[in-house]
């Protein structure tokens, strides 16, 4: 796998094609979240940016991880607590269906904090 991506398309083209769908989706829904934000690399990891970081996610030999911030996994920690998880950061496994509506409302609850830091 190479890990110097310049974009999320180089990323995601490095993975199997059931995991690059699944890549898709969560990149689509966090766009659609967030229509503001610009895409990025950071970390080596997609990544979308709002007025500095709004949330990564990367993929892994048996999960996606999702990285919201510290406090996008507080805020969520009851939703989230069926999932593997540490401090900001959750693992959603490939083998189950990705909760692609929990990922929206994380971002949108990303994007609200990032508009109220920018105030």
């Amino acid at each position: 796998m190479n890990t110097k991506h310049n974009t999320i398309d180089e990323y995601i083209a490095d993975f199997p094609v059931d995991v690059q769908n699944i890549l898709q989706q969560i990149r689509q829904t966090i766009a659609k979240t967030a229509p503001d934000a610009q895409e990025a690399i950071k970390y080596a990891i997609p990544t979308f940016v709002l007025n500095g970081n709004l949330v990564h996610f990367a993929a892994f030999k048996n999960h996606i991880g999702f990285y919201p911030t510290p406090t996008g996994t507080e805020e969520f920690k009851k939703e989230l607590s069926v999932y593997k998880s540490g401090k900001g950061s959750v693992q959603f496994p490939l083998d189950k269906p990705m909760p692609l509506d929990l990922i929206s409302r994380i971002v949108e609850f990303r994007v609200k904090e990032s508009l109220e830091r920018k105030k």
